[in-house]
């Protein structure tokens, strides 16, 4: 399996060259690609007392494109990978374009995870509908296919209308991969279609996410994809996998191996470790932490 290092964007220091040291760390010890979180806006705990979750004005959310496109000149190798951008709270076009870039500037270590989103503060804000996210992203991701892989795009749909158009650079990836996070049927319907790649949040390891179910089993969950690849005839071999491992101080690295292995075993392909909320509070107290996930998976 591919390993993943999640980018600690909030309990990062406030210096890009921390952003750099951090990424050419991972990379030296050999992961496959980098995580990075989207938000555009924080929010005050006086006004939005039942937001959860990191979501503050004073979390640092670093820009993913802008963050990317800067990293794609300072590293080598590894992949970049957004977990989750939220598209649907974005100009389509706008998004085709810096993807490209990033991929076309990084010689084709995009991968492009999206996901519908839960802020409607971000949506307002952004003069886009909360209500249709679900509908439009479909098609603003065969919007976004088109501009990848053709010079001239004409593309007449329910939101989007394009005439004799297209983007340059093309990406290095044509077209780039599109990954879905969550398990809704909505989402798991929409990947057994259209999607390159899932990452399901249940069974988060080591402490997991608490809105999320932990009391089921990773082959119970991937089941759920592959029924989902049967109702509309797809091979659930062409999606790709990914899981995340939580940081709690107490993790012993039998622990990420288990879950590891158990993933594996039941066709995952990508396998990361978030160390986010869990006490770091220096990049090199995060790299000491992967650094160990590493070496463990070195057993997988």
């Amino acid at each position: 399996m591919k390993l993943g290092a999640f980018f600690p964007s909030y309990e990062i220091e406030d210096d890009p060259g921390a952003i750099r040291d951090f990424a050419q760390s991972v990379e030296a010890m050999g992961f496959n690609h980098i995580m990075f979180i989207d938000h555009i806006l924080g929010v005050s705990d006086t006004d939005y007392p039942d937001i959860q979750g990191p979501y503050r004005f004073f979390h640092p959310f670093h820009e993913v494109f802008a963050t990317m496109a800067y990293l794609a000149g300072v590293t080598e190798r590894i992949e970049f990978f957004t977990s989750v951008l939220v598209l649907p709270q974005r100009q389509t076009v706008m998004v085709a374009k810096q993807a490209a870039q990033v991929d076309w500037l990084s010689g084709g270590r995009l991968r492009l995870g999206v996901g519908v989103g839960w802020h409607a503060l971000e949506f307002d804000a952004l003069n886009e509908n909360f209500r249709n996210r679900g509908r439009r992203i479909e098609e603003q991701i065969a919007v976004m296919r088109a501009l990848w892989t053709e010079d001239l795009v004409d593309f007449d749909g329910e939101f989007h209308t394009i005439r004799k158009a297209g983007i340059n650079p093309l990406p290095v990836q044509r077209p780039i991969p599109i990954w879905f996070g969550g398990e809704h049927p909505k989402v798991l319907d929409r990947l057994a279609r259209i999607g390159d790649g899932w990452m399901p949040r249940k069974r988060l390891f080591g402490g997991g996410d608490q809105n999320v179910p932990q009391d089921i089993e990773v082959a119970d969950i991937i089941g759920e994809m592959h029924q989902a690849c049967a109702d509309v005839g797809r091979d659930p071999a062409e999606i790709g996998i990914e899981q995340m491992t939580r940081l709690n101080m107490s993790d012993k690295t039998e622990d990420w191996l288990d879950h590891g292995r158990e993933l594996k075993a039941n066709g995952g392909t990508h396998f990361s470790i978030h160390t986010l909320d869990a006490g770091l509070k220096t990049v090199a107290e995060h790299l000491a932490v992967m650094e160990r996930f590493k070496d463990a998976m070195a057993n997988l």
